[in-house]
Parts: structure tokens; C-alpha cells; sequence
């Protein structure tokens, strides 16, 4: 894996809530560590390919970190963690167990487009970020 592949969040580009948890983490990255690709993307179908995962399922988070490729609420608290500041405080959350809190992650999965909206394309990145998405 190169490191250009390191800190990529890969999100439902259409859904609201994954776009409002993208703008959250863009304004607590300082360092610009993290890059996106909306998973319907051709570089979010490209990565999803690489690791295998189904590039039919969009109800995920996926988030490659080094050399770890991570999913649903683990892939949040990982993300949490490094963003670092007082997000790395949630990761102790950790410490559930996996199908417990993955559980909890699907449940929000089934409502979010009902609370939270669905846009009809997916998000297009403002100037001042577009260099931190994949094409």
C-alpha cells in the first residue's frame, strides 16, 4: 500500500449524513491527513475492488488506514481516533464487542436517509477542498 492509500474515508456520496460526517472531519483536520471518495465513485470502485469488498453494498463506512481496511463502527472509531484532539477519547469504545456495536451502526444505517435526506447526485467537494477527494 503507498502512502497516497493511508487515511482514506470512503462514504455514501448521495446520503447527508455521510456528507455531514465528511464536512465534520475536513474541519478538524488540520493536517489534511485524510482523503475521500464517495463509494460510488470510479476511485471509491476502484479501492472497494482492491479489498474486496462488494461494490453494491453503499450502508458502509469504509476507511483505509495504513494497512488496515475497516468497516462500519470500526471504521468510525478508528477514524475518531485519528483525528486525534478529544475524538481519540472515543475510541474506547473499542472495547464493545464488534457485532454490538455494529448492531448499533446498522440500525442507524436504516433510518438515515429517512431522518437525515438523501441528495439525488453525489456531493461535489467546494474548491477549497477538492484536492482531498479521489477522482
Amino acid at each position: 500500500m503507498s502512502p497516497a492509500e493511508s487515511h482514506i474515508l470512503l462514504f455514501d456520496g448521495v446520503c447527508n449524513l455521510c456528507i455531514g460526517i465528511v464536512n465534520f472531519i475536513i474541519k478538524r483536520d488540520s493536517g489534511k491527513r485524510f482523503r475521500f471518495a464517495a463509494l460510488q465513485s470510479e476511485s471509491g470502485q476502484m479501492l472497494l475492488k482492491k479489498y474486496g469488498i462488494s461494490s453494491t453494498d453503499l450502508n458502509t463506512l469504509i476507511y483505509i488506514s495504513g494497512k488496515q481496511c475497516l468497516d462500519k463502527s470500526s471504521a468510525a472509531l478508528h477514524i475518531l481516533k485519528d483525528l486525534g484532539g478529544v475524538w481519540r477519547f472515543f475510541y474506547v469504545f473499542i472495547y464493545i464487542p464488534t457485532p454490538i456495536r455494529d448492531f448499533i451502526y446498522h440500525q442507524i444505517t436504516k433510518i438515515r436517509y429517512r431522518i437525515f435526506g438523501k441528495r439525488s447526485s453525489c456531493m461535489i467537494p467546494s474548491p477549497g477542498v477538492k484536492e482531498r477527494f479521489l477522482n
